[in-house]
């Protein structure tokens, strides 16, 4: 009797995790965004607030790492402020987010942070982004407290705790003979997860075919699959190998499975049981040594209830089976797979030094667009992403960083997760001045509103105090500094001589607010320059 190549087993359960692997979620901020594009994916887990402390975030620390990296380090970047941003744990559950007063401005997807605000765990669960000074974006959403160690060689980008899973889930199943049976949404990454199951299987070395029943003509699926003698059917001028027949010694992925008309879900469940095919036309079975995985986006469950589906076919295909998650269960995933196509993209386009070579004066990834593409709904999944990162790409050749057009954002905006609901502010509103003192404070404006005269009187008026110069412009202080240095009016700090700045401060006899006006450049960096020259300010 000939020994059959596929085990005879039904529905494996996954193998039981020691205590030490399991993980319980906790609270985490990853990096969506950031000047530094290759930062995208960076996560700092805030583990302390399980047991009722707090996590300071600022500029200067804590250090953000890549899960599974051995260093991190802050967010790092000099438009943020030293004063940090205050995590606390809500008695029902949330994560409550504290501001002080002349800190870094938090923005909440399109709303203004002012005080504090507590998020619920139904929010954080979720994923909830946040714009910090419009530089960097971050998502507060949950994470494992501890990371299980899976090579990362799988070729699956992302360090959720879904795509991690599905990283374990293919390790552990890879060496087996078992039939696998991958789960989920249309472009999810089915046939990857396929792929890196045969690249970590002693079968590595043999042949990966993929074919996809869905597209196959129904009256040529049993040829095509199985073989085909010559003369078999009209057309058959020659014997046909067939796709089971061609991964022999390897892998074959089938996705749509659940598209398989009814004799060829027989015919499978054959091969399944006895490692034998029957070419069409033909009277003597073929052994064949084949790894089969299998895909789907049905519901086969659905399909069996009505007669569309064989269950004992079900039972053979699934010797194991891995979920793989949609896109938005793996929010966290979006920033470092964008940056990930993107310098895809880019080589191909020859210019990957785009990336490389990006400034930290701007974020190359602007925050706006960030944040829809993380509170977008991605029905099509990683395979959307990579189209729309495409899009882009090409569509901001010439650009400094990326710009979406109006198209895309509208597409993004349309399917875009709710906003999270506001809480109400719990920090103490600030005295207010007499009603004779206080002057009305100008609505928000767009950068691109104010013009050269407006900005340079505004820094003149304030004696260059670039936090007042930008409330009286209506803009943030990132805005501003962005104005400033696209200005054709204005220099820069660093735009000053070592020469110029010596020669002024012994003119001025060190007096710091006369160079300022004499320079008009901003007082802080000024400062910072003096220092550094080692000049002593009177």
């Amino acid at each position: 009797m000939q020994e059959k190549k596929f085990a005879d087993i039904s529905t494996a359960a996954t193998p039981t995790r020691s205590s030490e692997q399991v993980s319980r979620p906790v609270p985490a901020l990853t990096i969506v965004s950031h000047p530094t594009p290759h930062r995208a994916g960076e996560r700092l887990l805030l583990g302390s607030l399980s047991s009722g402390g707090s996590v300071s975030v600022s500029r200067v620390g804590p250090d953000f790492v890549r899960p599974g990296g051995p260093l991190g380090m802050p967010l790092a970047d000099t438009f943020l402020s030293r004063k940090p941003l205050v995590f606390e744990r809500t008695e029902t559950g949330g994560i409550r987010l504290r501001v002080e007063e002349g800190g870094t401005q938090v923005r909440v997807v399109h709303e203004p942070l002012v005080g504090a605000r507590e998020f619920s765990a139904e929010e954080l669960a979720a994923g909830i982004p946040l714009v910090l000074a419009e530089r960097i974006v971050l998502l507060l959403h949950l994470a494992p407290s501890i990371e299980p160690d899976i090579p990362d060689d799988l070729g699956m980008v992302g360090n959720s705790a879904s795509t991690r899973r599905v990283r374990e889930d293919s390790t552990r199943v890879a060496d087996l003979k078992v039939p696998v049976l991958i789960r989920g949404e249309t472009g999810s990454g089915k046939e990857l997860v396929a792929r890196a199951i045969h690249m970590r299987s002693p079968r590595r070395a043999g042949p990966f075919i993929s074919v996809n029943l869905g597209a196959l003509p129904k009256e040529l699926a049993a040829a095509e699959l199985f073989g085909a003698r010559k003369g078999a059917y009209t057309g058959s001028t020659q014997d046909r190998e067939g796709f089971f027949r061609a991964a022999h010694g390897g892998t074959l992925f089938l996705d749509e499975v659940g598209e398989a008309p009814p004799e060829v879900q027989v015919l499978l469940l054959r091969v399944l049981e006895t490692g034998e095919v029957y070419p069409v036309g033909g009277h003597a079975p073929v052994s064949v040594d084949v790894r089969l995985i299998t895909a789907t986006d049905a519901d086969l469950e659905d399909r069996i209830r009505q007669d569309l589906f064989k269950a004992p076919l079900l039972h053979r295909l699934a010797g194991y089976e891995i979920q793989v998650p949609p896109l938005r269960d793996r929010r966290d995933d979006i920033g470092v797979l964008f940056h990930h196509f993107a310098r895809e993209e880019l080589a191909a386009l020859g210019e990957a030094h785009r990336l490389d070579s990006a400034s930290q004066s701007e974020p190359w990834l602007p925050p706006a667009l960030a944040v829809r593409m993380v509170r977008f709904s991605w029905p099509g999944n990683v395979r959307q992403l990579r189209n729309l990162t495409r899009q882009i790409v090409i569509g901001s050749r010439g650009l400094p960083g990326l710009q979406a057009t109006p198209r895309i954002e509208q597409e993004l905006d349309a399917a875009a997760s709710p906003i999270p609901k506001r809480s109400i502010p719990l920090a103490s509103p600030a005295p207010q001045r007499p009603a004779a003192a206080q002057e009305p404070a100008p609505s928000r404006r767009k950068p691109s509103d104010v013009t050269d005269t407006e900005l340079l009187e505004a820094l003149r008026g304030t004696a260059w105090d670039i936090k007042a110069a930008a409330e009286r412009l209506g803009i943030t202080r990132p805005s501003l500094y962005m104005l400033i240095d696209r200005s054709p009016s204005l220099r820069t700090v660093g735009d000053l001589s070592t020469e110029e700045i010596t020669r002024c401060f012994r003119e001025c006899k060190g007096d710091l607010d006369a160079m300022v006006q004499r320079l008009e450049v901003s007082k802080r960096g000024l400062q910072r320059r003096i220092r550094e020259l080692g000049l002593t300010e009177s």
